[in-house]
């Protein structure tokens, strides 16, 4: 079955914004791009669906392009922090269901969950995070943070993991956590595998779940 595609506007085409619209864009997402300086917006007309020279603190302006009939907006105002939390608090009074937010420290952070941003975003905490999992731990190829008690972390089956099957290796009932993929020589991907399916040294593992409880199973398993 197929799945609706999603449309999104972007608002603020920093160094963040700009490489969101061009991934997006690449994925073969609509994608509008708001910005009010006219040279950022210019830069970005061949790349978007559509781009749009815009206050986006101007609640009648944002009415007027149709900004209710995008599924998320992503908000990344950069330095503005009175802006970004004025312009979050207008999407959200104007019933956007999805709006994404990114942060430039924690008491925006607060600020922004106070007022119902959906999803606070640190682009610089969070890709910090993912680097420095992947260099202090061998075992670890990639991490995703899902908030502050779980992420998705990708782990390398070891030698000593090597041969067993995935029932073997009891994740969910000791460890409360749950492989929702394996990736056979980095090449063909078992989604939502069986307990059948046999591990080999260099297959990785996709593993969700609380920190704490993945930490574990790394230290004890893997």
């Amino acid at each position: 079955m197929k799945h609706p595609k999603k449309d999104f506007a972007v608002i603020g085409l920093g160094r963040f914004g700009g490489s969101l619209c061009r991934e997006l864009t690449s994925s073969g997402v609509q994608v509008m791009a708001i910005d009010k300086d006219i040279e950022r917006v210019q830069e970005f007309n061949t790349i978007v669906s559509d781009a749009v020279e815009l206050d986006a603190t101007d609640e009648e302006a944002l009415k007027s392009m149709g900004i209710r009939n995008f599924d998320y907006v992503v908000v990344s105002i950069g330095e503005d922090i009175q802006s970004s939390i004025l312009i979050t608090l207008v999407l959200k009074e104007m019933g956007i269901k999805q709006v994404w937010v990114k942060a430039r420290n924690e008491y925006h952070e607060k600020v922004l969950e106070k007022i119902g941003a959906d999803r606070v975003i640190h682009p610089e905490r969070d890709m910090a995070r993912r680097i420095a999992h992947h260099i202090g731990n061998d075992a670890v190829t990639d991490y995703i943070e899902l908030s502050r008690e779980y992420s998705i972390v990708e782990l390398v089956v070891s030698k000593k993991l090597a041969g067993k099957k995935l029932m073997d290796l009891d994740i969910r009932d000791n460890f409360h956590c749950s492989i929702v993929a394996v990736k056979k020589n980095n090449e063909n991907i078992i989604i939502t595998p069986s307990m059948d399916v046999t591990l080999k040294q260099g297959d990785i593992i996709v593993t969700i779940g609380k920190n704490s409880d993945i930490a574990e199973f790394e230290e004890k398993r893997v």
